[in-house]
């Protein structure tokens, strides 16, 4: 059984950067896609970016250039997103997740297709 802890949200001023991690137990991640996503009040649930077991990232396009998705390489248990140049609209809550995919993550990055979740984390962003 995976668990996933969020931590390292925060507030910021647009422009600003903040780092969040994700540590997991229970497992290293190299043997499973591990994604960003978030979610800002009345909206749903988003995926930010994921990397797969290759250490491949793939971004949405809103963040792309401006958040990096990374593991720590040593024994694969962090998760990161460097977040820079953030946005007002970057604000909400933050998961991290984690679904079993040798081979490369699901296409589209849905929330359906995860199956592991962290309690989320707040980033808060303003003008």
């Amino acid at each position: 059984q995976v668990q996933l802890v969020e931590s390292g949200g925060g507030s910021a001023l647009a422009g600003g950067s903040l780092k969040l991690s994700c540590a997991a137990s229970g497992s290293s991640f190299n043997t499973y896609c591990m994604a960003w996503f978030r979610q800002a009040p009345g909206k749903e649930r988003e995926g930010v970016a994921d990397i797969n077991t290759y250490g491949a990232p793939s971004y949405a396009d809103s963040v792309k250039g401006r958040f990096t998705i990374s593991k720590e390489n040593a024994a694969e248990t962090t998760l990161y997103l460097q977040m820079n140049s953030l946005k007002p609209e970057d604000t909400g809550m933050y998961y991290c997740a984690a679904t079993y995919a040798i081979y490369g993550c699901p296409t589209g990055r849905r929330p359906d297709n995860f199956d592991y979740w962290g309690r989320g984390t707040q980033v808060t962003v303003s003008s």
